[in-house]
C-alpha cells in the first residue's frame, strides 16, 4: 500500500479543522475561483456553507482557510444519468452514496498532506456506524488534471467512466472522468468477466450426470475459452 504524505510538524501543529458557516462565503468563493476553472453560482456557495445536507469541512491555519472539502450524501435514485451505474444492480434505489463536489488546498500549503487530512476526515465520517448505508464515494475530475488523478488513484479510488465533453470551461468542451471508492462493503456492477467467472464456477460444480455429458463438456469448454479471452483482454487494457 502506498504511504500517504504526512503533514510537516510545524504545519501539523497549527492546522485545525472546522465546518464551514455562512460567514465563510466570501473567502470560499475567492479560493474556489483560484483553484477551479468552473464558475459556481452564488447560490452554490450559500448552500454549501449553510445547508446541513453538505459535509463542508475547512482546514485552517491561524484562522485562515487553507483547504476545504465539500461532499453530499444522496440516494442512488437521485444520481445523474452518467453516474447511475456506480453500484451493483442488486442495491435498492434508496442506497446512499457520497459525491465529492470540491477538494482543494492553497498553493503554499500543498504537499503537506492537507488534502489527505480532509479526505480522511470525510471517509471517517462516512464509515462510522451511523453511515454504514453509504456504499460508495465518487467524484468527477478533468481528464487533464494529472495531479488530482494521481492523488485519487493513490487513495484507492478507481476510474469508473470516461466522460467526453463533460465540462464546459470558457466556452470549450472538456473531457472528464468519474472516480469511485467503494466503502462499507459496497460493490461495483458486474463486468462480463464477473458473469463469465460465475457461470464457469457454476458449471464446475455441476455433476456431469445433471446434463448429457457431451452438452456439459461443450458448454464448459466454451465458458473456459471465453473466460480466458476476457481475462486476457482485461490484463491487456490495464
Amino acid at each position: 500500500m502506498t504511504a500517504q504524505p504526512v503533514l510537516s510538524l510545524s504545519v501539523q501543529q497549527e492546522v485545525q479543522l472546522r465546518f464551514l458557516n455562512p460567514s465563510d462565503v466570501g473567502e470560499v468563493k475567492k479560493l474556489c475561483r483560484e483553484w477551479f476553472p468552473i464558475e459556481y453560482p452564488d447560490s452554490w456557495y450559500e448552500e454549501i456553507t449553510s445547508n446541513s445536507r453538505f459535509y463542508s469541512l475547512a482546514a485552517t491555519h491561524h484562522a485562515r482557510i487553507i483547504g476545504l472539502i465539500v461532499a453530499e450524501l444522496k440516494p442512488q435514485s437521485k444520481l445523474n444519468k452518467e453516474d447511475g451505474d456506480l453500484l451493483a444492480s442488486y442495491y435498492p434505489p434508496a442506497t446512499q452514496v457520497a459525491y465529492i463536489l470540491s477538494l482543494g488546498v492553497v498553493g503554499d500549503f500543498r504537499r503537506n498532506g492537507i488534502a489527505s487530512l480532509l479526505l480522511d476526515s470525510l471517509l471517517s465520517y462516512l464509515t462510522s456506524k451511523e453511515r454504514l448505508e453509504c456504499k460508495a464515494v465518487y467524484l468527477h475530475v478533468l481528464s487533464t488534471n494529472s495531479v488530482a488523478l494521481r492523488f485519487y488513484e493513490r487513495r484507492r479510488f478507481r476510474r469508473h467512466l470516461f466522460l467526453p465533453y463533460y465540462y464546459a470551461i470558457q466556452g470549450k468542451a472538456r473531457d472528464g472522468y468519474s472516480y469511485v471508492l467503494y466503502i462499507n462493503g459496497g460493490q461495483p456492477p458486474w463486468s462480463i468477466f464477473d458473469y463469465l467467472s460465475h457461470c464457469s464456477s457454476v458449471m464446475t460444480k455441476l455433476q456431469p450426470c445433471a446434463l448429457p455429458r457431451h452438452v456439459y463438456s461443450a458448454v464448459r469448454n466454451i465458458l473456459q475459452r471465453l473466460l480466458s479471452r476476457s481475462a486476457s483482454e482485461v490484463s491487456h487494457n490495464s
